[in-house]
């Protein structure tokens, strides 16, 4: 009887070593899954922060350019008037934009869709279409004074169309028709808290969302205020307060919307979304509670995406070579050895 009862115990043992070594493993993957955005944001350290494709004589990109026809085509709007006020080149419009609407003395920083780039064309088209055509053709100005000189109005509140920016379109015939948003900076409430350390992009150090068993949903991207990507010239926009576009004008239009991979991995995090959420398939949730359905429509106006090597990127832009998570799952199942050194591979293999 005893040698059946050892055997039986060597059995017993050597199950409790796998189940010992799954646990290993799982842990390892739940540490891995934590750092990925970590690894996120040293790896783009190492990209240029203003990439923005091909330039051509005048040093415009072809992002610009496309980007400026996209707003061009909404003849009516305020956005397409201040685009074809810089793009006129004769004196007189030089000096009225010089007197009446530089950045220095009326604070206008410009339009929502210029003022950022995505990394991925894709997310750039979910990003706009969240944010709706009258939010991406906003007038951003860093100013109060800045929003009160763009329209003028008599004693019974009517707009002087001879002021303001429907005086400067009058100058060149052309009219706004409807109304439009402007965002002041300086009355936006900014975003309190760290950035993340060493990131020349100045991204929020924002804390990872978690379920209620406290780990962090494997199909998080990132939030999308942190996925904009600034050029120098827009890095270097602050308010009076010392916050930057990052904390002020995007924190305030996506808050803690969060990216998640697919429609279904969003809706089983549904628990730790409370600001809304999107997937790279095109679920949209809102905000808490409030999910938008049907199908994705096109996008008049988007932000410029920085590069088309999208084959060579995850859809956010970081370069994972297609591995994410849960394909490390799949170590669990193999020998200590084995599944230990596939993890770590996933791991350097970044």
């Amino acid at each position: 009887m005893s040698r059946p009862n050892h055997h039986q115990q060597q059995i017993n043992l050597e199950i409790k070593r796998h189940e010992d070594n799954i646990k290993f493993l799982q842990s390892e993957i739940n540490r891995l899954s934590e750092s990925i955005l970590d690894l996120q944001v040293s790896l783009g350290k190492h990209l240029p922060a203003n990439g923005t494709g091909t330039t051509n004589e005048s040093g415009t990109t072809l992002a610009e350019k496309d980007e400026t026809e996209q707003i061009l085509r909404h003849e009516k709007s305020a956005a397409s008037l201040l685009c074809r006020l810089n793009l006129l080149k004769s004196p007189h419009t030089t000096q009225a934009l010089n007197l009446a609407l530089t950045k220095d003395v009326l604070g206008i920083v410009g339009i929502v869709a210029t003022l950022g780039r995505v990394d991925d064309d894709n997310l750039s088209r979910l990003l706009s279409e969240y944010l709706g055509l009258e939010t991406m053709l906003a007038i951003v100005c860093r100013t109060y004074e800045g929003v009160k000189v763009l329209e003028k109005y008599d004693a019974d509140g009517t707009i002087i169309s001879t002021a303001g920016i429907h005086g400067l379109g009058s100058s060149i015939g052309k009219s706004i028709k409807g109304r439009f948003l402007v965002i002041c900076l300086e009355d936006l409430s900014p975003y309190v808290g760290g950035f993340v350390a060493d990131d020349p992009q100045r991204k929020l150090s924002l804390p990872k969302p978690k379920l209620p068993n406290g780990e962090c949903p494997p199909a998080f991207l990132d939030y999308a205020v942190n996925t904009i990507n600034l050029d120098d010239k827009n890095l270097d926009c602050l308010t009076s307060g010392g916050h930057g576009l990052r904390e002020t004008l995007f924190y305030s239009l996506f808050s803690r919307l969060q990216i998640y991979r697919t429609r279904a991995e969003m809706h089983l995090a549904l628990p730790c979304i409370n600001d809304g959420a999107l997937s790279l398939d095109g679920g949209v949730i809102k905000k808490s509670g409030v999910f938008i359905l049907g199908s994705r429509k096109d996008i008049e106006v988007k932000f410029p995406a920085t590069s088309g090597e999208s084959n060579k990127c995850d859809s956010v832009g970081f370069p994972f070579n297609g591995y994410w998570p849960k394909d490390l799952l799949k170590t669990k199942h193999a020998g200590q050895d084995g599944g230990i050194s596939r993890l770590l591979g996933f791991f350097f293999h970044l």
